[in-house]
Order: structure tokens, then C-alpha cells, then sequence
């Protein structure tokens, strides 16, 4: 009898939770397969100082193939779910096309940025879901600040460059102010040319107050700290429109800056729209045990899920309508916690274990406010300052599942010695866009883009790799020259002939162009364009 084939699709904390306890409970009993578009697990929580340059961005990565050497990794972005058929398609890192066979599929497909219908944001605006999003902020930054110093006698400009506005004071957008002024004021702090700087970061949000998801005690200390940090927090005010050179407050303001990070929340993964099973608030409706209704080979977990809590039963409805149902926020303690339920309740649908329904108290919160400042509640017990900052990071530790020691290494570091304020350049602004189903991925020119629908064939994806190759080869007839040969070329195979002509004349080497369907046209002409 062959053995039964599991696909997770997502390593977030639902997805990697789930193939490491399956990994433990199938003792090599089944073969587990894990989809993701990168080989390592991102531990969100820590990526504000990776932006503020406390950590270096491969601490609050851990190798997938690393820590779960009993589970296949796949590389690949999923793009469709064949229920009848049982078969993921997925979209690799070159852009093949490839199908997963399932007996158990689990979608823990995670969450992207979520927009709004503001003009200007989707263009001007950057998230920051993801690695690359944490890399290009700390650059971003890093230069606005170096920019401002070189035309000082701007004072204008000078002072558009030092403002940051950051939409969405929940735990993201919190952290983030938090850090970034702590960044800022580093960079201009004992340097004499740098005197006059006043790096300024806004904090922006409908809500009333901080943190408005959790304790009012809690929204206070993060408040308090903010405010006497030099943080500029304005509640009740959020963003009516975004441009090149500031962005239009929704009391009338104009604030003049180069800097818009977009931290206003998430929504699910468009996958699991392409389903056509019922939703909630664009998340797959699934019972306790994290199944899908009338798909017993089906479960879902994480921010994709719309999971019923337990502890908030719903009321009863009136008039014959059905009573109302509460799910368990969009959080990574929830996502952690419902993977290792997903994981046992797939085992015992195979006949290994009995199925546990999803039911999880919390046991309090943490706010890294950045050096030794926190707010945090554990157990229910309000801390601020210096012993919060102590439990939010002990804390971080022992949930992170790998890089302890260098994670707390860069902090030890972090605290004696300065911080490193430079730009490496790796990601530029047209590779991050704040409309993207993948921003754990950097945009690489040539690489096919999603519908917007998020689904897309292995047929699309040939398609368009024909017609870019279609395209080329009528673009590229004008570099063909008269070498003497009766045979005509034209595309990439006459521009690869010039080439090798003019190798051959100037003696010097000469480089093919990368291959697969990259073009010219793909790359902006000023690569730095939107950054500055």
C-alpha cells in the first residue's frame, strides 16, 4: 500500500508549525511535501529591526530544508487547487509551470498586504510583509537621511527627506515608528554636518488610540513612549491621497516626504478566493477541527483560515438567520498554535491520533518599542520599560524555532557598538510594489505576474513566456547587421551575433544577456526611480 501524500502550501508560522508536527507524528509513514516561494521560515515579528538595522536579515530566517529534513521542499508559488482532481499547480522560481498530487492538502497560503481604494498609495506606498520590504525600507531610509545632509542649504527638501509617515498604529506599524526613529536619530546624532537634521516620523490611524486591539494599558505605554521618543502620533487621521513629493492627510494637511510605509493591515491570500468554497471576510470557512466542510481531504489554518473561536461562542440568530460566528483574529500566535492542531487532526483522519478541535486562550502580548522600551502583558500582568523590553525579547527567543544564539548575539552587539548605517542597494522601489501576492519575493523583471484574480494556469504562464519571446524576436530586427551571411536572424539570436561581432573587433569579453524571458523594456531606465 502506498503511503499517503500530504502537500502544505505555506511555510508562515500555520504552514512550518504543520510540517514539523506532522514530520514528528508520521514517523516516515507518509511523504509530506511543502510548497513555498523561499526556503526558509520568516519569523515576522523581529523584521522592524531588520529595518532598523539591529538585525541582519538572515536571523529572523530559518532554512525550511534545515529544520525539517524529513519533509520534501518544493520551491514554487501556488496558483491553483484542483479539488476533484486532487493537484496543487505552482509556478517555480524560473517560471515552470509543476503539480502537486494530494491525499491531504493543508492551506496555510498566509496573507498579503492589504489596499485601500486611496489614490496614490498603490503607486507611492511600500508594505512591509516581507524580507525584501524590511531590506528596502533600511536603505530607503538610510539614503533619504544621507541626501538630506548633502543639500543641507535645501531646507525644504531637506526636511521632506527627514519625514517618514507610517499608516497603521497596530503592532507593525507601532514597532516600526518605534524603531525607525531610534535609526534616524542614530544617523544624525554626533555628526557635526548633521546638526541641523530633525528626522520626523508620523504615526497614522483612524483608530483612537495605539494599538487598538489590545489593553488600553498597554495602547498607553506604547503611546507615552512614542510621543517622548519624537514620534509625531496622530489618531483619527489616515491618508486621502499619496504623491511623489507627500501625501494628503484626511484633516487637509499636506505633509511634504519621501517616505510612505503602509502598515494598515492584511487580507488572505487571493488562493483561496480561486476555490469557490464558502468565505468569510475572503477566508476559507472551516469547522473546529480546521476542515473544510464536504472536503474531508481538505484543511486550512493560519490567516487564510477563518477559524470559529471556541471562547466566543456567537449569539443566537433572530427572525430564522443563523447565529452569529466569531473567528480567532489574523494573528501569528493563532497561526502557531492552529498549525500544530492542523497537524494532528490530518494524522487522524489517516487513522494515527483523534481529532482535537482548535481552542486557544491567550496568554498575553508583546510590543518591541525598541532599546530597552516594551509594552507587555504576560499572564494578564500590565509591563512597561525595562522589564517588558526583557520579556518581549525573552520571549522572541524561545517562540523563535532556530537562530537564538546569533539573534541574541546582534542584540548584544547592538547594545555596545553602533549601528551600521549603510545602503547595499539590493532591492530597489519598482521591485517591492505595495500591490503584490508575493511580498516575500523581490520583483524580478521577466518574472510572470498573477492575474488579478491570483490564479493563474500552467498554460498562462507558457503563454506568456511565448509571447515575450514573440515580442523580442520583433523588437530586436533592428540590431541585425550585414555580416556577409545569406541567412537572416532576428530576436535574441541576432542581438547574441552582434555581440560576438563586436567581441571579436574590440578584443574585449562579452557577457549574453541572462536567459530566459528578460528584456530590456522590463528594466526602468533609471533604476533608482520612485526611491528618492
Amino acid at each position: 500500500m502506498s503511503r499517503p501524500r500530504i502537500v502544505i502550501v505555506g511555510a508562515g508560522f500555520a504552514g512550518y508549525r504543520t510540517a514539523r508536527t506532522l514530520s514528528r507524528l508520521s514517523r516516515g509513514k507518509a511523504d509530506i511535501t511543502l510548497l513555498n516561494p523561499t526556503d526558509y521560515f520568516l519569523y515576522l515579528p523581529l523584521l522592524p529591526q531588520v529595518a532598523a538595522g539591529i538585525l541582519e536579515p538572515r536571523r529572523v530566517t530559518v532554512s525550511l530544508s534545515g529544520t525539517l529534513p524529513d519533509v520534501r521542499l518544493v520551491l514554487g508559488e501556488a496558483h491553483g487547487v484542483d479539488l476533484d482532481g486532487h493537484s496543487v499547480h505552482y509556478t517555480d522560481p524560473e517560471g515552470d509551470p509543476g503539480t502537486l498530487g494530494f491525499d491531504r492538502l493543508v492551506l496555510a497560503a498566509g496573507s498579503v498586504n492589504k489596499l485601500l481604494p486611496i489614490p496614490g498609495v498603490a503607486e507611492h506606498a511600500h508594505g512591509f510583509r516581507g524580507l525584501p520590504e524590511a531590506l528596502y525600507l533600511r536603505d530607503h531610509v538610510t539614503r533619504q537621511v544621507e541626501l538630506a545632509a548633502a543639500a543641507a542649504d535645501d531646507a525644504e527638501g531637506c526636511a521632506a527627506r527627514c519625514t517618514f509617515v507610517v499608516v497603521g498604529a497596530g503592532y507593525t506599524g507601532t514597532e516600526v515608528a518605534a524603531h525607525g526613529q531610534l535609526f534616524t536619530d542614530a544617523q544624525v546624532r554626533k555628526h557635526p554636518l548633521r546638526a541641523g537634521m530633525r528626522p520626523r516620523w508620523l504615526l497614522l490611524d483612524i483608530a483612537d488610540r495605539v494599538l487598538p486591539e489590545l489593553d488600553e494599558r498597554l495602547s498607553r505605554t506604547a503611546d507615552k513612549v512614542l510621543r517622548k521618543r519624537g514620534v509625531d502620533v496622530r489618531m483619527g487621521t489616515s491618508v486621502k491621497e499619496a504623491t511623489h513629493s507627500g501625501v494628503l492627510l484626511t484633516d487637509g494637511e499636506f505633509i511634504d516626504t519621501r517616505t510612505l510605509v503602509w502598515c494598515v493591515g492584511v487580507r488572505p491570500d487571493p488562493l483561496v478566493e480561486s476555490l469557490g468554497l464558502p468565505m468569510e471576510r475572503g477566508r476559507l470557512l472551516v469547522d473546529p477541527h480546521l476542515q473544510v466542510p464536504g472536503r474531508p481531504e481538505l484543511f486550512a489554518c493560519g490567516d487564510a483560515a477563518a477559524v470559529p473561536d471556541l471562547d466566543k461562542p456567537g449569539r443566537g440568530g433572530s427572525g430564522g438567520s443563523p447565529p452569529e460566528r466569531h473567528s480567532t483574529p489574523m494573528t501569528a500566535q493563532h497561526a502557531w498554535r492552529q498549525g500544530k492542531a492542523a497537524a494532528h487532526n490530518v494524522a487522524a483522519s489517516l487513522g494515527a491520533g483523534e481529532r482535537r478541535a482548535y481552542r486557544h486562550r491567550d496568554k498575553g502580548f508583546a510590543v518591541d518599542l525598541g532599546g530597552v522600551q516594551a509594552a507587555a502583558n504576560p499572564l494578564g500582568v500590565p509591563l512597561s520599560g525595562p522589564a517588558a523590553g526583557a520579556v518581549t525579547r525573552g520571549y522572541h527567543l524561545a517562540a523563535m524555532p532556530g537562530n537564538r544564539v546569533r539573534v541574541a548575539a546582534d542584540w548584544l552587539l547592538d547594545a555596545v557598538l553602533p549601528r551600521q548605517a549603510v545602503q547595499l542597494g539590493l532591492v530597489r522601489s519598482w521591485s517591492v510594489p505595495l500591490d503584490t501576492e508575493s511580498p516575500e519575493l523581490a520583483r524580478v523583471p521577466g518574472r510572470p505576474e498573477p492575474r488579478g484574480d491570483g490564479t493563474k494556469t500552467p498554460e498562462d504562464v507558457m503563454k506568456e513566456q511565448d509571447a515575450r519571446q514573440d515580442t523580442d524576436a520583433t523588437q530586436d530586427t533592428d540590431v541585425v547587421r550585414d555580416t556577409g551571411s545569406p541567412t537572416i536572424v532576428a530576436g535574441p539570436e541576432a542581438r547574441k551575433r552582434v555581440q560576438e561581432d563586436d567581441a571579436e573587433k574590440s578584443g574585449a569579453a562579452q557577457h549574453d544577456e541572462p536567459p530566459g524571458p528578460v528584456k530590456e523594456e522590463d528594466i526602468p531606465e533609471d533604476p533608482a526611480e520612485g526611491d528618492s
